[in-house]
């Protein structure tokens, strides 16, 4: 009886003191003073703190144009306002002469109101924000507070790619037109308020949308009425959520910026003009120009609160004189007959990326023609590397940032940390300092953590499928934290990280501050991993997928990116680089392979150790910590799995200077071991994650070729993987039986006939001596033997460099044309098809290398040899300016399998150990 007594008065005990928290506060009508003719800013940002008053017990209302008297008023406007000034004057506060952009002031003392004063509208509204999260946080409005703030970066934004993980039938890269059937989610009011609400509440201020030509979508052209993409319904769907989105977008003060490709138009109208959407190697011609100019000026009109990304290169001619022409004869003028057109001056922002293009050169033209300029460049090209960005790409930024706009960082893609969660607050944080302090920057632009091309979804098998705004809420956070300030105090940054994961988990903060150590731990993995050993820092490779052997012991073989070791990396050296300071006993520089793979799978190991310190504990959405475990186990695995195939690597290299197998032998546990890691991270993301990459088209290279979505589990990639330990264990044990019959011998390429429209040239036969142009005296002093069957095309060197290079011709069954392309970057030589710069560069299968060194002509480097795949038919190809070797055609059905021919530097080619 007395227990049951008990029982019921602290049950009547926790009601009320349940009902004495919900009941309104002491003196708690709050009243909110806003303009008479408030902006709509204005007013989201009143009503924001007035719900945060309400959920803290007060009765809070908004009244307009009213004076603000007495402790219980808050008076919300900009410093202009009369209303404003008095009240400021009371607080003896004035406001500074120039306060900056988005700056506000809070102020309570006495029983004087409280006063919430901006410089613009953008200024009251994070004030209001900002007083709204101090009474999240305590419960209450402060008796008294004294407080300015303003942000450092001018532009903080996001993107979210309007585009598909692979092509839409019949188009190709970047050609997505805006449909309910292709992205239902653009069409999801609720979708937009959520993930702008986000927005606002980590103090981003622009929206940008990536597409290749969406023009066609949104607009209508009186002369180019065939140029629509989509049905008359659609068309009206689209201008009400552009309308709806923009709109929504300016209460919060977020600019939309629309990105777009060039040079891109749509398909009706190509199809029309029997042109293509998109040549790299097109020139500017007045009918594309016109269309852009009048697309353009037809899009300002209409959506005067939207903003331009501009990207020249990719679809057109990466640097030169058409891409200024391009920019200020075609898209200036084009926003400018907009602005007049709508009745406006007022410019709306134009942002130039600095890819694949000179942007300093292009600036230069455009600076004086147009005012509100900024300037966009990657961070660490496609990738997170690091924090200490050097030489030629931190030279790009400094100038651009020295150019006397702002120029914004990109963090862009990350194609070596999806799909796992991303939350090292630490690396974020120093990665925006290096923004400020090596680049010069002030602004930011961030991609999704992961899956860019599926959004809004993440890479999870889940039912139903995870939304990137729920999973990668502390990437958003984290990177819109420092971009308002960067530098603050690290022990602080720990207890603030601490609490917010503990707070999303029920934890402790000593627990939250275990799962920021996983994090952080675990957020130094992938980009030493990929600084050290990758290939590329773009989009090609999937560095969680895993790297062949052949590619860690012959990278140039597979196109090296080197600007990510020049310049995105810390000073140091590649494995193969490793290898032969070691064989020369010369002294090792900076980061070394060795080094990172120890790093690594220490790193692996102390994050392992802090997620499962918080794991007993959560109380609060377990589902998800555990997805959050189960990647810290994958990142450890794959931090074992890189380590071990690196030391295998540098054993397997070692043997290319003594010739001595023991080295190879050195080599099979730790490959043995790689793979047993590989094994463990296929198990443990089998039933997790539906891919690794988000963008499943022929673009991606490494590891594997990815076509029509395959190669994009890891799954697919761990039989690759036993079949490469396979053979070499093979070859090793016909190495020590038989050492002189294992090298493989050369099979000569096959050659085939075309019939030859233009440019009519001079045929020569591949061998030595051979003058390889028309107008030199070059002649070829080495060549792989597998080319010897093959005839040239001879043209002139000077035409080549000079001219565009238009070759025309028909077959009667699939050919190959082989071009050589020299291995030196120089403005005199054709670029090699680079799909870092150019999204074309795979279209006919030539992006790869499928004879590293393969041919020396006197007097100029190296020459690696590409192939242009065609079917049966009528063909012209085009090629942009500069100097190559034109190899002639081959059967298109012989494939040719790729190696490194090893007339340059260490001629022992060692790929077969592995192929």
């Amino acid at each position: 009886m007395y227990r049951n007594t008990l029982v019921s008065a602290l049950f009547v005990l926790l009601s009320f003191t349940s009902i004495a928290q919900k009941a309104p506060k002491k003196d708690t009508l709050i009243t909110l003073v806003i303009p008479a003719s408030a902006h709509a800013r204005i007013r989201f940002g009143a009503e924001k703190l007035k719900q945060a008053l309400t959920k803290a017990g007060y009765q809070a209302t908004i009244v307009q144009g009213r004076k603000a008297t007495g402790s219980q008023q808050i008076l919300v406007g900009l410093w202009s306002d009369e209303a404003v000034r008095q009240l400021a004057a009371t607080y003896k506060l004035t406001p500074e002469k120039d306060p900056g952009k988005e700056s506000f002031s809070i102020r309570k003392a006495d029983r004087n109101p409280f006063l919430v004063a901006g410089a613009d509208l953008s200024g009251v509204l994070y004030g209001c924000l900002e007083l709204a999260d101090k009474v999240k946080e305590t419960g209450e409005l402060p008796d008294t507070i004294n407080l300015a703030d303003k942000p450092e970066m001018v532009l903080r934004g996001t993107c979210v790619g309007v585009q598909k993980p692979t092509y839409l039938p019949g188009r190709t890269v970047y050609e997505y037109p805006y449909t309910p059937e292709t992205f239902p989610w653009l069409y999801d009011k609720a979708l937009w308020i959520r993930y702008l609400d986000m927005m606002v509440e980590n103090r981003y201020n622009s929206l940008y949308l990536w597409n290749g030509h969406p023009f066609a979508s949104l607009v209508r052209l009186k002369e180019y009425p065939y140029a629509v993409e989509v049905d008359d319904a659609t068309f009206r769907k689209n201008e009400e959520i552009f309308r709806f989105l923009t709109t929504e977008a300016d209460k919060r003060g977020i600019w939309v910026i629309q990105m777009f490709y060039n040079i891109i138009v749509s398909k009706p109208f190509a199809e029309h003009h029997n042109i293509k959407t998109q040549d790299r190697n097109r020139p500017i011609i007045p009918l594309i120009a016109d269309y852009t100019q009048k697309s353009i000026a037809a899009f300002v009109q209409k959506y005067p609160n939207v903003g331009l990304l501009i990207t020249l290169g990719e679809a057109m001619e990466g640097v030169g004189q058409d891409d200024v022409d391009w920019f200020t004869k075609t898209i200036i003028p084009g926003v400018k007959d907009g602005l007049k057109l709508l009745g406006q001056t007022t410019e709306p922002p134009i942002v130039l990326r600095a890819h694949d293009t000179d942007a300093p050169r292009v600036m230069k033209a455009a600076v004086p023609l147009y005012k509100n300029l900024y300037t966009m460049a990657k961070f660490n090209g496609e990738a997170l590397t690091t924090y200490t960005p050097r030489g030629k790409w931190a030279d790009l930024h400094r100038t651009l940032s020295n150019i006397g706009t702002v120029h914004v960082e990109n963090v862009h893609i990350l194609a070596n940390l999806e799909p796992f969660r991303y939350g090292s607050a630490d690396f974020i944080q120093k990665s925006v300092q290096a923004m400020h302090s090596v680049y010069g920057a002030n602004g930011l632009h961030l991609y999704p953590e992961a899956s860019y091309w599926d959004w809004p979804y993440t890479a999870d098998k889940t039912s139903p499928r995870l939304l990137q705004l729920d999973r990668d809420w502390m990437w958003y956070k984290t990177w819109a934290r420092y971009a308002w300030k960067a530098n603050r105090n690290r022990s602080e940054e720990i207890t603030y990280w601490g609490t917010q994961l503990a707070n999303q988990y029920g934890l402790t903060v000593g627990k939250g501050k275990d799962i920021l150590e996983a994090y952080e731990q675990a957020g130094e993995i992938e980009p030493k991993l990929l600084r050290r050993y990758g290939i590329t820092d773009g989009n090609r490779q999937t560095l969680t997928l895993g790297m062949l052997m052949t590619q860690l012991i012959n990278p140039f073989r597979y196109g090296l990116f080197t600007l990510m070791y020049e310049s995105e990396a810390p000073e140091g050296e590649m494995i193969i680089d490793y290898v032969e300071k070691d064989w020369k006993q010369d002294r090792h520089i900076g980061e070394t392979p060795v080094q990172v793979a120890d790093e690594v799978v220490e790193h692996g190991k102390k994050a392992v150790a802090a997620i499962d310190k918080a794991a007993g504990t959560v109380t609060r959405d377990k589902t998800e910590f555990d997805r959050l475990k189960n990647d810290i186990y994958c990142q450890n695995a794959l931090a074992n799995f890189y380590a071990q195939k690196a030391r295998a690597a540098l054993a397997v290299l070692r043997y290319k200077y003594s010739s001595d197998v023991r080295d190879l032998e050195k080599a099979v546990p730790l490959l043995e071991s790689s793979v047993k890691h590989f094994t463990d991270l296929t198990n443990l993301t089998k039933d997790t994650y539906l891919y690794a990459n988000s963008m499943q088209t022929q673009q991606r290279k490494i590891p594997m070729r990815g076509v029509d979505g395959t190669y994009k589990t890891w799954g697919e990639m761990l039989p690759v993987y036993q079949k490469e330990l396979t053979r070499f264990k093979h070859v090793l044990d016909s190495l020590k039986s038989a050492p002189a019959a294992v090298a493989k011998q050369p099979v000569p390429l096959k050659p085939a006939t075309v019939t030859w429209q233009s440019p009519q040239v001079e045929r020569y036969s591949l061998e030595k001596g051979q003058a390889v142009f028309a107008d030199t005296l070059a002649t070829i002093s080495e060549l792989a033997p597998e080319l010897r069957l093959l005839k040239g095309l001879k043209l002139a060197k000077t035409t080549l460099q000079s001219e565009r290079t238009s070759l025309t011709f028909t077959t009667t069954q699939p050919v190959k044309l082989l071009v050589g392309f020299f291995n030196e970057k120089k403005p005199n030589y054709l670029p090699a098809p680079e799909l870092e710069t150019d999204a074309s560069a795979n279209d006919y299968g030539q992006s790869e290398i499928k004879i590293s060194n393969a041919i020396l002509v006197n007097g100029l480097p190296p020459v690696n040899v590409h192939t242009y795949s065609f079917k049966s038919g009528h063909h012209t190809l085009n090629l942009g300016k500069g100097a190559c070797l034109l190899l002639g055609f081959m059967d298109g059905n012989q494939e040719i399998p790729a190696f490194d021919a090893g007339l340059a530097g260490n001629k022992k080619n060692i790929d077969w150990l592995f192929e």
